[in-house]
């Protein structure tokens, strides 16, 4: 692989994009980097739910439990997405739309149409980034960092990350309408960049509604998951790399 990705982008350019405010040259670790804190992403709304104060969760293993029952029987998942981007040295938020999907085992498109295109599709043990007419391919396994990013982006979805003891740290709360888990990352390749992973999961499907993502740096950033849909025909063609 190239130790050097020279990306350059003009300063109107950095503000859409929010995550690419770093100019000049990028390592791929630093494109990974922005594209996992841009998806996973979460990524991710805002504190203080009018659905109730978040109390500490009474029984976790119980929630556990039917968190994997349910996500058993999702074989595609569907949803817009609004994220909000907080950056230190903004004082305005950064608003970008788009659309999710998933489909079982391991595909997952996560695409940005507004106010810029970027797409970031997980098929199998392979990464596809495409930013604007720039495209990138990755293999899972050839990078520890390839490999976090994946399992983040399928765990936050199947619920499997909240097992993952060994990399993470969790904490279980709930209110009247969503089960909130926040995840502190152990290993340092994470630490370096994540202080918490919020996943908000929706009571009545334990599908996730909500995602943030607070980064060592003080930014941090939230997405919503909107109109989702379960177990929806998905063709196979939207996990293509074109």
């Amino acid at each position: 692989m190239p130790d050097l990705i020279q990306k350059t982008h003009p300063l109107n350019r950095v503000v859409q994009i929010a995550f690419f405010y770093c100019r000049g040259a990028e390592t791929q670790r630093n494109i990974l980097r922005k594209s996992m804190l841009l998806i996973s992403a979460g990524l991710m709304t805002i504190f203080g739910f009018s659905q109730g104060k978040f109390m500490e969760m009474k029984n976790p293993s119980l929630f556990l439990q039917q968190l994997t029952q349910s996500t058993q029987k999702i074989s595609t998942l569907t949803s817009n997405i609004i994220q909000e981007k907080n950056l230190s040295v903004l004082s305005e938020k950064i608003i970008t739309k788009g659309h999710f999907l998933f489909k079982k085992e391991k595909n997952l498109r996560w695409e940005y149409t507004e106010p810029f295109s970027y797409l970031v599709i997980f098929k199998d043990d392979k990464i596809f980034i495409k930013d604007e007419d720039k495209a990138n391919q990755f293999d899972v396994h050839s990078n520890k960092m390839f490999n976090e990013i994946n399992n983040i982006m399928i765990g936050c979805i199947r619920g499997t990350i909240l097992k993952d003891d060994k990399n993470f740290a969790a904490a279980y709360f709930e209110n009247n309408t969503y089960f909130l888990v926040k995840l502190h990352p152990l290993i340092p390749s994470l630490k370096e960049y994540l202080n918490e992973i919020w996943i908000y999961f929706d009571k009545n499907d334990y599908t996730i509604s909500k995602l943030e993502m607070y980064e060592s740096s003080g930014d941090f950033t939230k997405i919503d998951f909107i109109d989702k849909k379960l177990n929806a025909p998905v063709p196979d063609e939207k996990f293509n790399f074109n």
